[in-house]
């Protein structure tokens, strides 16, 4: 096997070339004159970046060979929209190309719908908001944006917030020397509490313990809000059995809770 090997898309990297910043440059050079034949083996060569920009968007639940072709359409646009004549390196300029198209997608496609109208509304915010930061030169405030927009800031507000990208729980946000700090470091939530986790144990525990009836009982009435009436009803048997089974249960569940 080779070193270094990753198939995707039915592509096996390996095999690719790499290109000297001299023979990049003088592809560009034969691509800006319209040699296709330039261009598909420039493109060839280039989709190890899109590669590794991929890995920064690994486990959002998406396919890596969806990513991978949509990184590969960033790269196209970065080669068509690349200009020779500044002293810039093509990789410098085409990764946030390929990041935006990534962005793009999981934006557009996240399991999370955003309406269509929402999204144009985000959209014109964000374009006002970079014209406003080149007049004022500085960031604008939200209220800016909305009368620039003819709009209530909490519709505003609310648009923007919409094409957010979800973030995983599991995302780094400070790293030492030591352990990571994630997301879910930062969030509390009192329903989920150690003590409430070792609640739902005992819990289980004492049901566990009890016969199937019983069992059936105490779900029903406790984990379900049914009435001694509707529990007698399910089960056969009249409520004054219903009313002494389940004392009975709670009573033995006592023991282990």
């Amino acid at each position: 096997m080779a070193l270094n090997k990753v198939d995707i898309c039915g592509l096996d990297t390996s095999s690719l070339p790499r290109l000297t910043q001299q023979q990049s440059r003088d592809y560009l050079l034969k691509i800006k004159a319209g040699d296709t034949e330039a261009r598909e083996e420039f493109i060839r060569a280039n989709l190890r970046l899109v590669l590794s920009v991929i890995q920064r968007f690994s486990g959002r639940g998406e396919q890596m060979d969806d990513l991978f072709q949509v990184g590969c359409i960033g790269l196209i646009k970065a080669v068509e929209n690349f200009n020779t004549d500044l002293d810039v390196r093509f990789s410098t300029y085409a990764v946030p190309m390929i990041i935006g198209e990534l962005r793009r997608y999981l934006r557009d496609n996240t399991t999370l719908r955003v309406s269509r109208s929402l999204r144009d509304t985000a959209y014109k915010a964000l374009r006002v908001r970079n014209d406003l930061m080149d007049r004022l030169s500085r960031e604008p405030r939200l209220d800016e944006i909305a009368r620039e927009l003819e709009m209530s800031e909490e519709d505003v507000a609310f648009a923007l917030e919409a094409i957010q990208d979800p973030v995983s729980l599991f995302e780094p946000i400070y790293h030492d020397d030591g352990d990571a700090i994630f997301v879910m470091d930062q969030v509390r939530d009192d329903r989920d509490c150690d003590d409430c986790w070792l609640d739902g144990i005992a819990i289980g525990s004492g049901l566990d313990r009890l016969a199937e009836r019983e069992r059936k009982i105490i779900e029903l009435r406790f984990f379900q809000g049914r009435t001694q009436m509707e529990v007698a009803e399910e089960i056969g048997i009249s409520q004054a059995q219903v009313s002494r089974l389940e004392k009975s249960a709670l009573k033995h569940m006592r023991k282990y809770v």
